[in-house]
């Protein structure tokens, strides 16, 4: 009885072997159906791999897809629960089912099956946010619809103007006269989100398509006035039916016309017309859901370029430009199309504005730098422009007329300029080598400024430079600026402490004038000892460091006597630091200090620290 369960256990395990392959052929038969086109066939050989293996969830959720392509939601529905019997976890399913439900307006569902996606993988909450945005906007779409139509029916005046002005303006063969005239007062109309639905549900959005003459004035590119003053009034209305819609927003990007002229509205050089356009792209640009509309359906590898050319302009226009440039910088989708043309058109544009800083728009030119900086985020950008000698030598030209302009906006210039030498230093090439010491000396004269502000990115810009050059160092130390570290670090301030030990324990590391210099300016290491007992990780490992060097100089341990630097390092070197570098230096530190000034140890037995001391020489002897 046993062998004969065994033989037919193995020859059902054969026959579901051969069932499978047949059921990935018929699969195979239904997906390249369903990339042609052919949803009805791709359908037919799905249920035929089902009849093969109907335990093969991807064979429902393809079928589902396939039954969505056709608007058959109900069909597809219950496919998506038939894979979720095969296996519970499936985001396909769940997502082709949210579709379906959206399609037959069963918006509480929808929502339901999106979550079901988050709950099973958190990391598709990018995907859960796209979703639940779709529902969100295709409710409101249809409520606004609804109340729209109601308004039609009650014989609200409003409503029946919007009709009636969209009739008329469907007319053919008329003057530009006549159309831009009609696209103004159907401006006029739209106040609110009902007469805005009624434009889009009455094909306001046709104007540019089914009418030739609109068209041709709208696309032409050397407009005459008439010509102008049609494009102006477009754009004038285009706000007024997108400002807070999503639905029209989306439907507008959508007109071929509108998508390739928008960035040749932007270059056109009429003031009008640029203005306008940046406005009504504002609207996109100040939302989320509105900067992913422009990326999904804008080729933006040129914006980057045609909106920083404003910061010739004097008027409202450079400010509009920067802020759309601002919020873009947000999406990562727009820092990927930003590499495209960096090389070749940005860079060139961006240190020829730079260059010419005195003749500029300068508020928008610290804006533009600041995203220039901001774009930094992104490696590939970072690598670009820190390879880009241009860049920086515009950057060095930039500050060197600091001392030449005193205006606040010149100043903000120079600040950004600092912040976007800082990210750019996060690269090392020989680039930066090469003008590593310009960088530091054109930072060293910048220490006197009063503004605190570019002082502390100065010191920060030295923090990553010095590194980069013992040339840059050595000339740094002879110019004073340990001493001049020093005083900034008694005056306090998180971050300039922060850049301001880390630039020290460069200089102390390897330069023996340095060493001295601290020894001088900071009588009985005061500033140090403060610093070690920073809630600051970062400030105390650097602090640690730069003392355990300068130890090295005579007399320099033996001023620690009577102080209660044993006690701080003894404290940084045996305590519970995140960082394991707060620990080794302080640790060599300490060692340091007792064999230079053996007498510490006295103070180090009183306080039970040998052991860590013992413990600590591992680090001295390697050093």
């Amino acid at each position: 009885f046993l062998a004969i369960l065994e033989k037919d256990a193995k020859e059902r395990a054969k026959q579901r072997k051969r069932n499978e392959h047949l059921a990935n052929a018929l699969k195979e038969k239904g997906n390249l159906a369903f990339r042609k086109g052919d949803y009805v066939v791709a359908i037919q050989r799905y249920t035929e791999g089902l009849e093969k293996l109907k335990d093969k969830q991807e064979l429902y959720t393809n079928r589902a897809q396939a039954y969505l392509k056709i608007h058959e939601y109900e069909k597809a529905i219950g496919d998506c629960e038939w894979a979720l019997k095969c296996n519970e976890k499936c985001i396909k399913a769940y997502f082709l089912m949210g579709k379906a439900h959206l399609a037959l307006k069963h918006y509480s569902e929808s929502r339901v099956c999106y979550k079901k996606i988050l709950q099973i993988d958190p990391q598709k909450e990018s995907l859960f946010k796209d979703c639940m945005n779709e529902v969100n906007a295709e409710e409101k779409r249809i409520k606004d619809e609804e109340r729209a139509m109601r308004e039609v029916q009650s014989g609200k005046l409003a409503a029946l103007s919007m009709k009636e002005l969209l009739q008329k303006l469907a007319r053919p063969d008329q003057n530009l006269l006549y159309y831009t005239g009609g696209i103004r007062l159907l401006t006029g109309v739209v106040k609110d989100c009902t007469e805005q639905t009624l434009f889009r549900t009455n094909n306001g959005f046709s104007i540019l398509k089914d009418n030739g003459v609109v068209r041709r004035g709208f696309c032409a590119e050397k407009k005459s006035t008439a010509e102008v003053d049609l494009c102006v009034s477009l754009l004038f209305l285009w706000q007024a039916v997108c400002a807070g819609n999503e639905e029209n927003q989306r439907l507008l990007l959508t007109c071929s016309d509108v998508n390739t002229q928008l960035p040749k509205l932007l270059s056109s050089g009429v003031p009008d017309i640029q203005k306008e356009t940046l406005a009504l792209i504002s609207l996109y640009s100040e939302n989320e859901n509105g900067r992913r509309l422009l990326i999904r359906h804008q080729d933006l590898t040129k914006w980057l370029q045609i909106l920083m050319t404003f910061v010739n302009s004097a008027d409202s226009r450079a400010r509009s430009a920067m802020n759309i440039l601002s919020d873009l910088t947000e999406e990562e989708g727009f820092k990927t199309q930003c590499r495209v043309m960096l090389s070749t058109g940005v860079l060139p544009l961006f240190t020829q504005l730079m260059t010419s800083a005195k003749l500029v728009n300068q508020a928008a030119l610290a804006s533009c730098i600041g995203i220039m900086g901001n774009l930094c985020a992104d490696g590939v950008i970072r690598m670009q422009m820190a390879e880009c000698r241009e860049c920086w030598q515009a950057c060095l030209k930039l500050m060197d007329e600091c001392f030449e302009v005193s205006t606040p906006k010149f100043q903000e210039c120079v600040f950004a300029a600092l912040g976007l030498m800082m990210n750019l230093l996060l690269e090392s090439n020989g680039i930066i080598q090469h003008f590593a010491v310009d960088i530091s000396a054109r930072c060293m004269s910048l220490l006197g400024e009063k503004d605190g502000r570019i002082v502390t990115r100065a010191i920060g810009v030295l923090s990553r430079v010095l590194p980069a050059s013992s040339s840059a160092v050595e000339e740094v130390v002879q110019g004073g600026l340990v001493k001049k570290i020093i005083k900034f670090l008694k005056a306090g301030g998180q971050i300039t402490s922060n850049y301001g030990i880390k630039t020290l324990s460069i200089c102390t590391r390897s330069n023996r004038q340095a060493q001295e210099d601290l020894v001088k300016a900071d009588k009985k290491f005061s500033v140090l000892l403060k610093l070690l007992e920073s809630e600051n990780e970062m400030i105390v490992g650097n602090a640690a460091f730069c003392l355990g060097h300068c130890l090295e100089v005579p007399g320099a341990a033996t001023s620690l006597l009577n102080s209660n630097a044993v006690m701080i390092l003894l404290k940084c070197a045996g305590g519970d630091a995140t960082r394991t570098s707060v620990q080794e230096n302080a640790a060599i530190a300490l060692g340091k200090l007792c064999v230079a000034e053996p007498r510490h140890i006295v103070q180090l037995r009183k306080l039970n620290g040998l052991a860590i001391l013992n413990s600590s020489m591992k680090y001295v002897h390697s050093t």
